[in-house]
């Protein structure tokens, strides 16, 4: 499947190595029925910042958008969805500059750590 048809089904679009990357977070965390809420906040260099955390499935809202990725799910709220909504999220492991990695259709601006943005 290629990116553009994973954008057109996933309101956020989760790269393999971002997907083997979170996998092995949870195995660490040792509990299987967690999910990955992600989210912004106020705040950041750009003035929103991105959030995200495991959560245990029975936690999600019934209002909450629930992506699935062959069996491990991704959440967000609506109003996090608004500025979130395309949003390709990989992993790099690379010494400089490694980490989870944000790309956002959404951001106006972004900043030079990666990890805030503004609309």
């Amino acid at each position: 499947m290629t990116q553009a048809t994973q954008a057109s089904q996933k309101g956020i679009i989760l790269s393999q190595n971002a997907l083997k990357h979170v996998l092995q977070l949870r195995e660490q965390q040792g509990n299987q029925d967690l999910c990955l809420r992600v989210g912004v906040r106020n705040g950041g260099c750009s003035g929103m910042s991105y959030m995200m955390d495991f959560e245990d499935i029975n936690n999600v809202r019934e209002d909450d958008e629930v992506f699935d990725y062959d069996g491990f799910k991704i959440i967000s709220d609506p109003k996090s969805l608004l500025y979130l909504y395309g949003l390709m999220l990989d992993y790099s492991d690379a010494l400089i500059g490694g980490g989870f990695q944000f790309t956002n259709p959404n951001a106006a601006q972004t900043c030079g750590c990666g990890k805030s943005f503004g609309v």
